[in-house]
């Protein structure tokens, strides 16, 4: 959500970052609604001050014996006024959310600007791709080879978009979750989370889920909404909550299953476990001052190339620019990590820096060690990493000529010993 008193102050300047998104100028709108709406709250104080002063009239006058019809009707009348204003001024108010609800985040000054991913900007790139003096496949022939990856009989259970692992692969899902979970709590200080796979439709508005990208989530009969990723509950964890500024930042990860409908990928990475309607992912969340917010960013997204660092995936860093980036952030950092079996980088980890706008949605505040006046908080999140896109990764580039996969030193430990994966006999 946007800060409106900040719009008022500079609708200019609001328009033009509008523009950056690509999104035409709005401020008139939002500013003539506000206006309606503080003119009619206005103007029912008023009313309402008027009614009690006539009111408080009648009282004196009966004791008087005198006759308050008048003024009895004219209470009558300010009491069907104020009706009639607080309908416009409901009305008005709703159209202003629904317009302030529908504009995503202004982006940061270092944005790269552009109208699509074609103007994002890569920053660096760590590792070598792999050299095979085979033709490398990809993860769906290896999988099906090991005899460890079916996605039809996924589909006979649940339908498209869906895998079933078996086996040695199952546990190597398994171990990479465990290792990134063992990183970052270990490591960098990051507190693991048992978060709920089910929310609340306030719950997803807070992270900027709803009400505009709904037909991307699975909602129950109840109408509460699976998790996309469990940024949404971990974030939520400040909601509606005054946190003293000396216990953040608070540094959050969980590992969940996501659940995405993809409604808007028809046709996009319908071969394999790219793009998956079911997938798991180790998230990381961090809950911080403005002041501490960019720095965060940093880290975060270091922690989670310190994942493919040491599993040996060659990546490379990208920012991400006005065109892609996503509703709810300001900067992101994409790492993508090389597939021999595409032959290109994909993307394995979003870092984001969300600034105030989750919060604002949230009412998550913090509070100065020796001050009063509280401020909103600053939201990140990331992958760290997807696990998903990590097994297709090591699938990728641990091949070997005879269809079997090296197992990673860092994972030996957490696959109790085994070095290498291949079809059972």
């Amino acid at each position: 959500m946007h800060d409106i008193a900040w719009i008022r102050e500079n609708p200019d300047a609001f328009d033009a970052a509008c523009a950056k998104r690509g999104l035409e100028a709005v401020s008139s709108r939002i500013l003539e609604l506000d206006r309606s709406v503080r003119e009619a709250r206005t103007a029912i104080q008023d009313l309402r001050r008027r009614r009690n002063e006539v009111s408080k009239g009648i009282g004196q006058a009966m004791a008087r014996s005198e006759d308050a019809s008048d003024a009895m009707a004219e209470v009558g009348r300010i009491k069907d006024e104020v009706a009639v204003l607080e309908e416009a001024e409901r009305a008005d108010a709703e159209a202003l959310e629904g317009v302030l609800e529908e504009i995503p985040n202004l982006v940061d000054a270092e944005t790269p600007e552009g109208e699509d991913k074609a103007a994002n900007v890569e920053i660096r790139r760590w590792g070598e791709p792999p050299g095979f003096d085979f033709d490398a496949r990809d993860h769906a022939d290896l999988g099906a080879g090991l005899g460890m990856m079916d996605f039809e009989l996924a589909s006979d259970l649940s339908g498209a978009r869906f895998v079933l692992l078996t086996g040695a692969l199952a546990r190597l899902e398994r171990a990479l979750a465990l290792y990134m979970l063992d990183v970052h709590t270990r490591e960098f200080g990051y507190t693991e989370v048992s978060a709920p796979l089910l929310v609340r439709p306030e719950v997803a508005y807070g992270t900027g889920q709803l009400p505009k990208f709904g037909g991307d989530l699975f909602v129950t009969t109840d109408g509460r909404y699976l998790i996309p990723t469990s940024e949404v509950t971990l974030a939520n964890m400040a909601r509606e909550r005054i946190t003293e500024e000396e216990r953040l930042p608070m540094r959050l990860t969980a590992f969940t299953p996501c659940f995405r409908s993809e409604a808007g990928a028809a046709g996009r990475d319908t071969r394999g476990m790219i793009r998956q309607h079911q997938f798991w992912k180790v998230e990381l969340v961090s809950i911080t001052t403005p002041e501490q917010s960019e720095a965060e960013h940093q880290r975060m997204t270091r922690c989670a190339e310190t994942v493919l660092q040491r599993l040996g995936l060659a990546y490379r860093a990208v920012a991400l620019s006005t065109g892609d980036i996503g509703f709810a952030a300001r900067r992101t950092y994409d790492l993508e990590v090389w597939l021999p079996g595409q032959g290109m980088y994909r993307e394995i980890s979003s870092c984001s820096n969300c600034g105030d706008f989750q919060a604002r949605r949230m009412r998550a505040r913090c509070r100065p060690r020796n001050g009063k006046k509280t401020r909103f908080v600053h939201t990140l999140n990331g992958s760290g990493v997807a696990v998903g896109r990590a097994l297709v990764a090591l699938l990728e580039n641990y091949q070997n000529a005879d269809g079997s996969v090296t197992v990673p030193e860092a994972l030996r430990p957490y696959m109790h010993g085994l070095e290498r994966i291949e079809a059972a006999p």
